[in-house]
C-alpha cells in the first residue's frame, strides 16, 4: 500500500462593495483523522480577526469551525493549510468477503447488526427526492440478482464516467440530480449525487464525501501554485460495517490522491463555507484557491506563498 504525504491549501476570498457589519460562518475545511487517513497539522485562519470562534464535531464525526466577525469589513479571507498523510487503496477491503457478497447483503435492512441501524439514514431519499424513474432505470442496469458488491460498485463508478460529460459551469447548487440524468453533464459534485441515488434506489446507503484531489502536471510542466479544487465523491456502505469510497468523476476508487474533508447525507451538510452576512453591499466577488502538494516536491510552502487566484466554478461550490 503506498502512502504520500500533501501540504494542502484553501484560500476563500469573499470581496464587497459596501461595508460588512458582521458576518458569521460555519466551514469544513479540517480533514478528518481516518485509518488511511493522519491530519499531521491543521489550521484555519479569518481576517478579519473574529471577534467569537470555536471549533467542533458534528453528528457525522466531521470537523467543523464557527466565526463571527463584527469588525467592519469590505473583504473577508479565510485561509485552511494542512499537512494529511494518506495511503492507498485498502486491497484486503476490496477482495474481502463483504465486498466480494452479493450486493443485496450490503442493504442495512437486511444485515440487521448495530452498524447496520446507524447506516440507514444514509438509505434514504432526499427532499425534494432524488430518486426519480431514471435513475432506477439506470441503477436496474448495474445491480442485477447476485452481483457482488465490489463488481457493480465498479461498474456504476465506470458507467457515469462514460456516459457523461464534465463540463465546468453547466450546473448550479440547485441543480437536480434528474435534471443531470436528462443533461448527462455536470461536474464532480453532480456525479458524486448520480451515483448516491442509484446506490439508495436499490436499497444501499451511501454517503456524499468531499475533500481534495492531488493533480499532477503535464510531462514536463511546472506545478501552478493554486491551480487545485476541490472535489468530491461518494461511498457505499458494506455489511463488515466499512465504507468503500469511489470517484465517478475520475473512474477510481478513492487512493492516496484523495484527501478527505467530511461527509454527510449530500453536499448541504458538508459546505466547506457558508454564513451569514449583515450589510447594504448591492455586489460581491468570490476568488478560491486551492493547493495540494505532495511534501517532497519543491514547490512553494502554502503557508507563507501568496498563490494566484483561480477560478474554481464548477468543480466547487461555495456559500457565505
Amino acid at each position: 500500500m503506498s502512502t504520500r504525504v500533501y501540504r494542502v491549501m484553501h484560500r476563500t476570498r469573499y470581496t464587497y462593495n459596501d461595508d460588512v457589519s458582521s458576518s458569521y460562518g460555519r466551514c469544513y475545511l479540517t480533514p478528518r483523522d481516518l485509518p488511511g487517513q493522519r491530519v499531521l497539522s491543521a489550521t484555519v485562519d479569518i481576517e478579519p480577526e473574529p471577534d467569537d470562534r470555536s471549533t467542533g464535531i458534528d453528528v457525522y464525526g466531521n470537523n467543523d469551525s464557527y466565526f463571527h466577525v463584527r469588525t467592519s469589513h469590505r473583504e473577508l479571507t479565510v485561509t485552511a493549510r494542512s499537512v494529511v498523510e494518506v495511503d492507498g487503496v485498502d486491497q484486503g477491503m476490496i477482495i474481502g468477503p463483504a465486498a466480494r457478497a452479493p450486493w443485496e447483503s450490503a442493504r442495512p435492512a437486511v444485515a440487521g447488526s448495530r452498524e447496520a441501524a446507524l447506516a440507514a439514514e444514509f438509505v434514504i431519499d432526499l427532499d425534494p427526492p432524488e430518486i426519480t424513474a431514471s435513475v432506477r432505470d439506470y441503477a436496474s442496469r448495474v445491480f442485477t440478482p447476485g452481483r457482488p458488491l465490489i463488481e457493480a460498485v465498479t461498474d456504476l463508478t465506470t458507467r457515469i464516467f462514460d456516459d457523461f460529460t464534465y463540463r465546468s459551469g453547466s450546473t448550479a447548487i440547485s441543480t437536480r440530480v434528474d435534471t443531470v440524468m436528462q443533461r448527462r453533464e455536470g461536474v464532480c459534485q453532480d456525479f458524486a449525487r448520480v451515483a448516491i441515488a442509484c446506490l439508495r434506489s436499490v436499497g444501499l446507503a451511501a454517503r456524499y464525501e468531499s475533500g481534495y484531489l492531488a493533480t499532477d502536471p503535464p510531462p514536463g510542466k511546472e506545478k501552478i501554485f493554486g491551480a487545485d479544487a476541490s472535489h468530491a465523491w461518494a461511498a457505499v456502505w458494506m455489511p463488515d460495517g466499512r465504507w468503500l469510497p469511489f470517484d465517478p468523476t475520475n473512474d477510481k476508487l478513492v487512493d492516496e490522491r484523495h484527501v478527505t474533508l467530511a461527509w454527510g447525507r449530500d453536499y448541504d451538510d458538508v459546505p466547506p463555507l457558508r454564513g451569514v452576512i449583515y450589510t447594504d453591499s448591492t455586489k460581491s466577488h468570490i476568488d478560491v484557491s486551492v493547493d495540494v502538494s505532495p511534501v517532497e516536491d519543491e514547490s512553494p510552502d502554502p503557508a507563507g506563498a501568496t498563490p494566484p487566484v483561480v477560478s474554481t466554478e464548477g468543480a466547487t461550490r461555495h456559500e457565505l
